[in-house]
């Protein structure tokens, strides 16, 4: 049985004769709530909007099973639906892993983009396709992970010092060696064959018009596997926001949190990028942004930014073969263009705090 008792500005829910017990701020459940109604408006008109325009009451018909005509059918469930799916599912996957990678590192400018892991993915990926291309279908996701874990690695290694690892250190050191490693990408294409460059080009640009169901599936099936986890994992976390020594006072893990958190931001950030290629800032924007709209548990901070990230890819998608149609620009160009001045400005207001 379970029951719900309202308390001011909360929520409690209390589940299995009352053996789990959930305290919910009802600011942070309203919020929940209305970015999965704007996620679905947004999901909703981008499977309306197009060369092929759809009503969106043909959308929701379509959808249902109803059949108005083969090419409406074909335009949704073979193109429109999985790429929506897939922008939806890497928004959350990227978000995700910024935001667990702000909590490991407790560095509040932490995003897999900026840092270098999805560079390490992008350049494990774009070797896969330069120099073993009959491989890129079989391998692609595990060369992502490799190489989004080796560049994750070194930084953690680069960064730490003596004194500990500071925040400032660890955003030097990750866009260093995300330069190095562009560096050696650009290499790698710039004496590659045409044919091949110009694919690795179209998928380091960040764009999602080429997913199929095939896609959605990989992204799903590694969101299905890793979210319970890191939920799992959320009372932990949330032990750890108050420093290292309080949370080791609590009881707390903290080397085998650090390594799970480490491991599954990793994998998160490797499986979205392995494809649709690198997409910046969504995981610096999304946890930031779900924290202004609505200061929530861990666990519940983590559904809010995956939402957020969800709806900042679609947008970004959306925008980029709408605004401009029939051009289209790629989610990862447009996702740059808002975090760029938002890391600026997080940038500015960290400063000062690590000065004293």
């Amino acid at each position: 049985m379970s029951h719900a008792t309202a308390a001011p500005r909360h929520l409690v829910l209390r589940l299995f004769d009352e053996r789990i017990a959930l305290r919910i701020p009802l600011r942070a459940l309203i919020t929940a709530t209305a970015l999965t109604l704007i996620l679905l408006l947004v999901m909703s008109i981008s499977l309306a909007t197009g060369t092929y325009g759809i009503a969106l009451e043909e959308v929701w018909n379509t959808l249902r099973g109803i059949t108005i005509s083969s090419a409406i059918d074909n335009v949704v469930w073979e193109f429109r639906f999985p790429r929506t799916l897939a922008a939806s599912l890497v928004g959350a996957m990227m978000a995700l892993s910024g935001a667990t990678l702000q909590n490991a590192t407790r560095n509040g400018l932490a995003d897999p983009s900026l840092v270098g892991i999805s560079q390490g993915a992008a350049l494990a990926v774009v070797a896969l396709t330069v120099l073993f291309p009959a491989s890129l279908a079989l391998f692609r996701p595990w060369a992502a992970f490799f190489g989004a874990i080796v560049v994750a690695l070194a930084i953690q290694g680069l960064s730490h010092t003596r004194q500990g690892g500071g925040a400032v250190r660890f955003i030097l050191m990750g866009i260093g060696l995300s330069a190095f490693v562009a560096s050696i990408t650009s290499a790698l294409l710039t004496y590659s064959e045409i044919d091949r460059a110009m694919a690795a080009l179209s998928w380091l640009a960040g764009s999602i018009n080429a997913t199929n169901w095939n896609d959605v599936a990989t992204l799903a099936g590694w969101t299905i596997i890793l979210l319970p986890i890191l939920l799992a994992l959320s009372r932990t976390m949330s032990a750890m926001r108050f420093g290292q020594a309080t949370a080791t006072g609590l009881g707390a893990p903290i080397r085998l949190a650090n390594n799970a958190q480490l491991a599954i931001a990793v994998a998160l950030a490797a499986v979205a990028t392995c494809v649709v290629g690198p997409l910046g800032f969504v995981g610096l924007i999304a946890p930031h942004a779900a924290k202004r709209l609505s200061p929530a548990g861990m666990g519940l901070h983590l559904i809010l930014t995956a939402l957020c990230g969800a709806i900042l890819v679609s947008l970004a998608d959306l925008l980029g073969r709408a605004a401009f149609a029939p051009i289209q620009i790629p989610a990862g160009i447009i996702t740059a263009a808002i975090g760029v001045p938002v890391f600026v400005i997080l940038l500015v207001r960290t400063r000062p705090a690590q000065t004293h």
